[in-house]
């Protein structure tokens, strides 16, 4: 499934700002946001902890949910992001902007991942945002699949959760491994 740049690539910032592990100053979002294009990334330290916190508010829109608990999620963002959407041409074609010139960064980043969540639960559909089903893994990822039924982050996740299921039979089974 192919998403626009402010749709589908704002969703898989927000998957990205989730899987974070640790607090990331302006240094390590750095990178982040540029592989993103966003263009706004001059941060402060106190902006990189604002982004962390919301990353933490992002989590709650990934993984199993019902279609009304996905909605409230993303609604309760699109509410706190309190941007004001506007029709850009700075390209020389009209798309969407999510947040005002002079946003800060960090206010900037709420807006458009908020957004971002909200065009593909509306476009694309909610289940689309997904946690990996290998049990030791749970990143959260947008699911770009032509089916909408990807249950892993990665292929590599996806295989290694199958050769420990074919490998918990076979000892289940009493078969001896590479044997």
């Amino acid at each position: 499934m192919h998403f626009d740049h402010y749709g589908g690539e704002a969703a898989r910032l927000a998957a990205d700002l989730v899987n974070l592990t640790v607090p990331p100053g302006p240094a390590e979002l750095e990178p982040l946001l540029a592989g993103h294009s966003i263009v706004r990334r001059v941060l402060t330290a106190r902006q990189a902890e604002e982004i962390w916190e919301w990353s933490r508010r992002l989590a709650g829109c990934f993984g199993p949910q019902d279609l009304d608990q996905r909605c409230a999620a993303v609604n309760s963002l699109l509410a706190e992001a309190s941007s004001r959407p506007h029709i850009s041409l700075h390209d020389g074609r009209p798309h969407l902007h999510y947040s005002t010139v002079d946003a800060d960064p960090a206010a900037h980043l709420r807006a458009v991942t908020a957004a971002g969540l909200a065009h593909v639960v509306c476009s694309a559909g909610a289940g689309r945002l997904g946690r990996c089903a290998r049990g030791i893994c749970a990143l959260a990822f947008v699911d770009t699949s032509r089916n909408g039924r990807r249950a892993y982050c990665t292929v590599r996740c996806a295989n290694n959760d199958a050769v420990a299921r074919h490998r918990g039979r076979d000892r289940r089974e009493g078969r001896v491994p590479g044997h």
